[in-house]
């Protein structure tokens, strides 16, 4: 049998000095959807090299 995935990719802000990051909500969020959270991939950095935004990666069986 063969198994097919779908993925997504939700954007996410990277938390900083004075915010948080709501990545845990997005996992919780789409977990309950039944997507399965694979990985972080950084998308956006600034000119020191640090983590602005991500994609949260998010996988299901179709």
């Amino acid at each position: 049998m063969l198994i097919i995935h779908k993925y997504i990719y939700v954007e996410s802000k990277a938390a900083g000095y004075f915010t948080f990051g709501k990545h845990r909500k997005l996992i919780d969020e789409f977990s309950k959807e039944g997507w399965r959270f694979i990985a972080a991939i950084p998308t956006v950095f600034n000119i020191f090299g640090v983590i602005k935004k991500y994609d949260l990666v998010f996988e299901k069986e179709e």
